[in-house]
């Protein structure tokens, strides 16, 4: 939040009153600094990709057939460089002599009438291919093949490569079914603390309104049993990052929060990260894949508070820069280093794991005086 508060200074600014104060090389500087050019656009003339920065007068108008006769000219009277050994037509070394393939047994005792030998020495490509699809010989190739011979410099004539395919056999893909949920029977199951309820799965469902999103983050501040809620690709947005974020300050028994593939900004997300130092509970929390860049200063403001926070395991997203990813992860790693040592040495965790409070975690001496006990 700290980069939006630098930023309210300059709301107040008047650019009129700056610019008044400007001098007349000041402006000169600004209005090149301003100019709207493009060297890399290839549709503008090559005078207008930049500015000019030359002093000189211009010499006369511009003349392309004076210009062209010139470069002509001095290419003529330019000497060409002699060679160091001097070409003399002489040839050295072997004849090459290409090898003859062996040939088929089986086809050199294959004997055919004289017109058919004849018709197959002097028929092309194309009429063999037809022969071949007329014999019944139409899976000789297969689609990759075909593509390779297409491409391929030494066949000659392609034209008869189509009667001799076969198609490729693709395994069928079948489509995902819809999530099944019904959204307001859920909705009431948590509002009356159902037990049988532990996990909430409304991922993919794009018709569930914005004011039913941020009643399901109402009503789980009550709620003692959900341990997952995943709501990915539900087109949710910022008002219900918010509702969250306040359900996670209140919710103690939440271990899994997945909101990936929204339209949630980087304030929904930082409100969302704020929210976990307020809460013990939450072990995973996946925030992908947005529909806009969160940003260097977000990823940063991010990774602080995960450095800060010792009970979140798993963090799901994707850094932009490397600095952040690495902090990121070995905040994860820690975490869950001290999770594994706290539940191999916690005397409270294994009696009460559903009411533990973490008091190894906030305070190590804790640990130490029930060792020594």
């Amino acid at each position: 939040m700290s980069y939006r508060r630098e930023l309210e200074k300059y709301r107040e600014l008047d650019e009129d009153e700056i610019l008044g104060a400007l001098t007349e090389e000041e402006l000169r500087t600004l209005e090149n600094e301003l100019d709207e050019l493009d060297p890399d656009n290839a549709l503008l003339p090559a005078g207008l990709r930049q500015k000019d920065q030359t002093t000189k007068a211009p010499t006369g108008p511009f003349k392309r057939e004076e210009l062209l006769d010139h470069l002509e000219k001095q290419a003529k009277e330019f000497k060409d460089r002699e060679d160091l050994v001097p070409y003399t037509g002489e040839k050295r070394g072997k004849i090459w002599v290409p090898k003859q393939k062996p040939m088929d047994p089986v086809l050199e005792t294959v004997t055919l009438e004289p017109e058919l030998e004849e018709a197959l020495a002097n028929a092309s490509d194309a009429e063999l291919c037809d022969i071949a699809a007329i014999l019944g010989m139409h899976t000789l190739m297969s689609n990759q093949q075909y593509y390779q011979a297409l491409g391929s410099s030494s066949i000659v004539n392609k034209e008869g490569l189509n009667s001799v395919i076969k198609p490729t056999q693709y395994k069928p893909v079948p489509d995902e079914e819809p999530n099944s949920t019904d959204v307001e029977e859920t909705l009431e199951r948590i509002k009356n603390n159902d037990p049988d309820l532990e996990e909430v799965n409304l991922n993919n469902i794009r018709n569930i309104p914005i004011p039913t999103l941020k009643a399901y983050a109402e009503a789980l501040k009550e709620n003692t049993h959900v341990k997952k809620f995943s709501i990915v690709g539900t087109r949710s947005n910022d008002p219900v990052a918010f509702a969250l974020a306040e359900m996670l300050k209140v919710n103690k028994v939440l271990k899994t929060l997945n909101v990936e593939s929204n339209f949630i900004s980087g304030a929904g997300i930082l409100s969302l990260v704020e929210a976990l130092p307020h809460n013990t509970s939450l072990v995973e929390l996946k925030i992908d894949n947005q529909s806009q860049p969160l940003g260097n200063k977000v990823e940063m403001e991010i990774v602080s508070m995960l450095e800060k926070n010792t009970t979140l395991l798993k963090f799901g997203y994707h850094f932009t820069q490397q600095g952040p990813r690495l902090r990121a992860s070995n905040a994860m790693m820690n975490n869950n280093d001290l999770g594994e040592w706290t539940s191999a040495f916690c005397p409270v965790l294994p009696v009460l794991p559903s009411t533990c409070s973490g008091c190894v975690r906030e305070d190590p001496q804790v640990l130490s005086e029930s060792l020594l006990e």
